[in-house]
């Protein structure tokens, strides 16, 4: 199969409670290759952009709110792309329902999100199909950002032993 390309968001809410570096951990497992990370604030104006097919929704302003860093004291996102075959379906089943609490225990929402105080916390963002991860991919990156898979697999195979880097 062909490879494809996902976003990744790690939100406000794992930041927050120190849950980065178990994400990654996951996600590294899954043998995919990382294309693109960048740390960035959210604008209102970004989030709302991200979240166009919920606009209407009577949910869609605490998604922005967020997403934006305003519940949780951070204001930034970790924001990566993933590439290599099936890494769409890999990482959303990584990532488990939207839901924490009807998300397999053994998904990253299901063991580390939470619905508190009517906040729904899913920990992160992961592409839901190919058009979308496309049209996130180009909102979150500049083309010039992303290592192309040919570029990230050189990288992988000249990078010197010993050295972390990306997969091959």
């Amino acid at each position: 199969m062909a490879d494809e390309a996902t976003l990744v968001l790690i939100k406000p809410d794992a930041i927050a409670r120190g849950l980065t570096g178990a994400v990654l951990t996951r996600l590294d497992q899954l043998g995919l290759r990382v294309v693109g990370a960048k740390a960035l604030r959210v604008s209102r104006r970004l989030a709302t952009e991200h979240y166009q097919a919920l606009r209407g929704r009577p949910f869609f302003e605490g998604l922005v709110t967020h997403l934006t860093g305003q519940l949780h004291g951070v204001d930034y996102v970790l924001a990566f792309v993933y590439a290599g075959p099936d890494a769409i379906a890999k990482v959303r089943q990584a990532a488990g329902a939207t839901d924490p609490e009807q998300a397999d225990p053994a998904s990253l929402r299901g063991a580390f999100g939470r619905n508190t105080a009517g906040v729904m916390e899913n920990i992160l963002h992961a592409s839901s199909d190919a058009r979308e991860a496309e049209r996130e991919i180009a909102l979150w990156f500049r083309p010039d950002e992303l290592l192309s898979p040919q570029q990230a697999a050189k990288r992988a195979t000249t990078q010197p032993a010993g050295v972390p880097c990306c997969r091959a």
